[in-house]
């Protein structure tokens, strides 16, 4: 499997973090990668982070959003998705870049559903039909965990 780079950047543009990951699969208008956690301990809402727990990042270039299945380090298991509200995603050869609009859906095991950095979106100064497709968008997301978990 080949590599590819992986660029957070702001909303406006301005690059916030990057990390390096292994591409599993790739379509037109979608990458599923894997990297590993690479930084000290931190937390997800509630959910506790760990260097080198296993990611597998879902990137969409028609979504305004990403998901990240994150798995522990130590055993494998599923500790939760984590689905950053974006816009879409650039997806090229080498690299994918998104640009962050700060509101995360956190969704548990069990199926429940957290809506984080409620704050940090509403402050955002982007345009309100890109703030109304965000938000558009995770009502879908929302609505498709729902279904997808209830099975």
């Amino acid at each position: 499997m080949s590599e590819i780079t992986v660029i957070k950047c702001d909303p406006f543009g301005r690059e916030v973090f990057r990390w390096k990951a292994k591409v599993l699969e790739r379509g037109e208008q979608e990458i599923l990668v894997e990297a590993h956690f690479g930084l000290e301990n931190h937390f997800m809402g509630n959910i506790p982070l760990e260097p080198g727990d296993r990611f597998v990042e879902s990137y969409y270039s028609e979504h305004w959003y990403n998901i990240y299945e994150v798995h522990s380090r130590d055993n494998d298991q599923l500790k939760c998705w984590y689905c950053n509200l974006s816009y879409p995603a650039e997806i090229g050869k080498y690299k994918v870049t998104f640009r962050d609009l700060a509101l995360d859906l956190l969704i548990h095991p069990d199926g429940k559903q957290e809506l984080l950095d409620e704050d940090e979106f509403e402050a955002l100064t982007i345009p309100l039909g890109d703030q109304a497709k965000a938000l558009s968008e995770l009502e879908n997301l929302k609505k498709d965990f729902h279904e997808r978990l209830a099975k």
